[in-house]
């Protein structure tokens, strides 16, 4: 038995999937790009776009009854690898402490031509 999990704070899915499902006690959130979810735009920048995606799988997350914490892997697509630095350090805002394992590579393209995009599962 799963359930799909749709969050209002979080920007629609630019494709036929939903913000994530809830299998059990785990969840697995789609890839989220850093939409602002008031006006379907991308803002300027990595890091600016890092931080809004972020946002947003918390916002799904939180739909789920669940936080950041809870996250137990991410998967981070970036358009240029040579900013992996510099997500690192807003990566590690959202996840202080004991961050969850992570794999982060470079996409040859991300939708809407972002920069960034982070999918996870998490476990209650």
């Amino acid at each position: 038995m799963n359930q799909t999990i749709t969050s209002p704070n979080a920007p629609a899915a630019v494709g036929p999937y939903c913000h994530a499902k809830l299998a059990g006690g785990t969840l697995y959130a789609s890839g989220q790009l850093g939409l602002i979810p008031a006006t379907g735009q991308l803002p300027e920048g990595v890091e600016a776009q890092a931080a809004q995606a972020l946002e947003n799988l918390k916002a799904v997350l939180e739909a789920a009854g669940m936080g950041l914490s809870d996250v137990v892997k991410t998967t981070v697509f970036l358009a240029d690898i040579n900013d992996f630095a510099a997500i690192n350090a807003i990566y590690a805002k959202y996840f202080p402490g004991e961050a969850p394992a992570r794999s982060c590579v470079q996409a040859a393209a991300l939708p809407k031509d972002a920069l960034f995009e982070i999918e996870a599962v998490a476990v209650k």
